[in-house]
């Protein structure tokens, strides 16, 4: 008879201490979920095992945490421990494991190479020293003292590798009633980071079922201190401002963040038009719009999206959608009383000649709310005009300005057939020059 074969457990000592803080308000339970159990790969199990030898704790931390209890297979995981980076380096290099990215390294955190995997592992920390944007830290082997630090509830858990969760702030019970709460006082976090007021937002759209459901000291907080976000850099306000546009309740998150005095710090226009945004929000729900797709409808000129960008440093990518949208979503629309409503916008890309363009009128749709002819153009592909300026040259034309005119005439010619004319049939209306 064929035994199967024992599941992979990890050795206790990983986890065994905080058992005993329960005095200290630490919430604990165990979690096997097969999401839970994915997570031990060869990599994992080696990396645990290095740890356990060597006598320093190491658990699963933050996001992950809440994933995992959500019922999520993390995307990345993050691993904490009571090691010192130089006590991390030695352990790993020791076992001859490759590390990685020293760039982190001041902060406390290493990265290491297992098994063809990177994981990332940071010292506990206390901040000592913040400026609303940087803090300058020192390592612990506290867990409490770290969770104190984190930003909000749900993000300050810790995980053992034998399902084991420490919870000292009661963020799986906020997690469970699909509440966002701060650590500790919301004044405070919000100050040590003020990016903080962002990511609240963001994770209030990611958790929360309903729109309106706030901690009034909490948005009072944020009114308070949203002028901090003015010393925070563009890069880091667009990545988060970017998973708020993409998450849910966008138009009331958004007209929350004019309300509370926001906007002006994050690089949206003072006078924007939040009925539109209202409008557009509900055109695009559910067709996975860009971000800069839903945000253009702020913008009631091509001169917003240019201060945007000098606040945000937004992609070229992402600053040519602004711009094409802002320009064109009012004159660039369906063909009314036609069989072929889609034809002006196939007829911009053709003359666009940009491989940008087809994208770029996808967002456009969605933005206007065509479904239907956002289906049918994600099933076009762009025909090849089939002539060529080598083609003309041997009709007997070597005039460089009449071979452009040319061009020009047949590609109109060729459109107002549907794109079906052929090469012979458009040149057969170019008239040959006389021979000498």
């Amino acid at each position: 008879m064929r035994r199967c074969p024992r599941p992979w457990r990890p050795p206790l000592s990983c986890a065994w201490s905080g058992l005993g803080l329960l005095t200290r308000g630490l919430v604990t339970m165990k979690l096997q979920t097969p999401e839970f159990q994915s997570l031990f790969t060869d990599g994992l199990k080696s990396l645990t095992e290095l740890f356990v030898k060597e006598k320093h704790e190491l658990r699963i931390a933050g996001g992950a945490v809440r994933d995992l209890l959500n019922g999520v297979k993390p995307q990345d995981v993050d691993f904490a421990t009571t090691a010192t980076p130089a006590q991390m380096k030695d352990l790993l290099q020791a076992a001859g494991v490759r590390l990685i990215n020293n760039k982190g390294e001041r902060h406390g955190t290493i990265t290491a190479r297992l098994h063809e995997e990177n994981f990332e592992i940071t010292t506990l920390r206390i901040d000592v020293v913040t400026d609303g944007r940087h803090a300058e830290v020192e390592f612990t082997t506290d867990w409490q003292k770290d969770a104190e630090r984190r930003d909000l509830t749900i993000n300050s858990m810790f995980l053992g590798f034998d399902g084991t969760l420490f919870d000292y702030f009661n963020g799986y019970e906020d997690l469970k009633n699909k509440k966002v709460r701060f650590v500790g006082h919301a004044k405070q976090r919000i100050q040590e980071d003020y990016l903080r007021i962002l990511r609240y937002f963001r994770f209030y759209g990611r958790i929360v079922d309903k729109p309106g459901d706030h901690d009034p000291d909490t948005l009072e907080a944020i009114a308070e201190n949203a002028k901090g976000l003015a010393g925070i850099s563009g890069e880091r306000i667009w990545v988060e401002l970017k998973k708020v546009l993409v998450g849910n309740h966008v138009n009331h998150l958004i007209q929350l963040i004019y309300d509370l005095g926001v906007a002006p710090y994050i690089g949206l226009p003072a006078n924007a038009s939040l009925d539109e945004f209202h409008k557009v929000s509900k055109n695009v729900e559910g067709f996975s719009p860009k971000p800069m797709t839903l945000l253009a409808s702020l913008f009631k000129g091509q001169d917003d999206v240019t201060k945007l960008d000098l606040r945000l440093k937004i992609s070229k990518e992402e600053k040519n959608l602004g711009l094409f949208i802002v320009k064109h979503r009012n004159d660039l629309v369906k063909a009314v009383d036609s069989s072929e409503p889609l034809k002006p916008y196939q007829d911009y890309i053709i003359d666009c000649r940009d491989p940008e363009a087809s994208t770029r009128v996808c967002e456009l749709l969605k933005y206007q709310g065509e479904h239907g002819l956002l289906k049918a153009m994600q099933q076009w592909s762009v025909p090849p005009f089939p002539v060529s300026g080598h083609d003309i040259r041997k009709a007997g034309i070597s005039s460089g300005k009449e071979i452009g005119a040319l061009l020009q005439q047949l590609r109109e010619q060729w459109k107002k057939s549907g794109y079906q004319m052929e090469k012979d049939e458009l040149l057969g209306s170019v008239r040959k020059p006389p021979s000498p």
